[in-house]
């Protein structure tokens, strides 16, 4: 079993949710996190008061702050670069704003504890029940399209390339240069890119798809050209280079 859980919760502008998230996280999870790391990304609203009131209630809780807007991929850097250096075995991304849910911690964990995987994604189209959950129905072909061409790109089956529910070992974060990838939502992508090329095992678990009115900062065309982006950088060999 794996020890010295990190959940790590990039939050911009989640002082509506961020708390709410934290109330979902089942006791099971609880007992086997050694520390949550929270980076504020240069927040406009109360962020910083509703992680200051977590602290209240989760003693464990550490906030780091960026006092301008990084991005995505950027908060995500500034939490692996912490969980790295403080001993961290496993990382896992929850977001702040409700739509990964953290009742799945324990399910997600479950391939690195049996060491059956390196880098495990919670998959909302495992299963099929994207649009059960909501999910748009042009954010559902478009994740199939897109998905449709990064396994011939890649050479995996995977589901689905685009959720940010990720996990990720000790060794995936040692082994990848995540320091020289991406600042906007396509790190994810890039980091299961990454762990392809360095021949490292990746797995999927099915997760609920949640869409409840939150505000998503992810602009869907831009996203999609950062995606093919990443094929094309993908067959050019750039990641092998890395």
């Amino acid at each position: 079993m794996v020890e010295n859980v990190f959940v790590l919760i990039p939050a911009y502008n989640a002082g509506a949710t961020v708390e709410k998230v934290f109330a979902r996280i089942p006791p099971e999870a609880k007992q086997r996190i050694l520390r949550y790391v929270a980076v504020d990304d240069g927040s406009k609203d109360d962020t910083a008061a509703a992680l200051a009131r977590l602290q209240t209630e989760f003693p464990n809780l550490v906030v780091l702050t960026h006092e301008t807007n990084r991005g995505y991929g950027e908060a995500e850097k500034t939490l692996l670069r912490y969980a790295l250096r403080e001993g961290a075995d496993a990382g896992v991304l929850l977001h702040s704003d409700g739509q990964y849910s953290p009742e799945k911690i324990p399910e997600l964990l479950d391939p690195l504890d049996r060491d059956a995987a390196d880098l495990v994604q919670g998959s909302r189209m495992l299963g099929g029940g994207a649009l059960r959950g909501g999910m748009p129905f042009y954010k559902f072909l478009a994740n199939k399209a897109l998905t449709a061409i990064e396994n011939w790109a890649f050479g995996l089956k995977l589901a689905e390339y685009h959720s940010g529910y990720m996990l990720y070992s000790r060794k995936t974060l040692e082994a990848i240069p995540f320091e020289k990838l991406s600042g906007s939502f396509d790190f994810d992508l890039e980091m299961m890119v990454l762990a392809r090329v360095k021949g490292l095992r990746i797995a999927e678990v099915a997760i609920p798809t949640i869409y409840a009115g939150e505000k998503s900062h992810l602009r869907p065309i831009q996203y999609g050209l950062d995606v093919l982006k990443v094929v094309g950088d993908y067959k050019r060999g750039k990641y092998h280079a890395l």
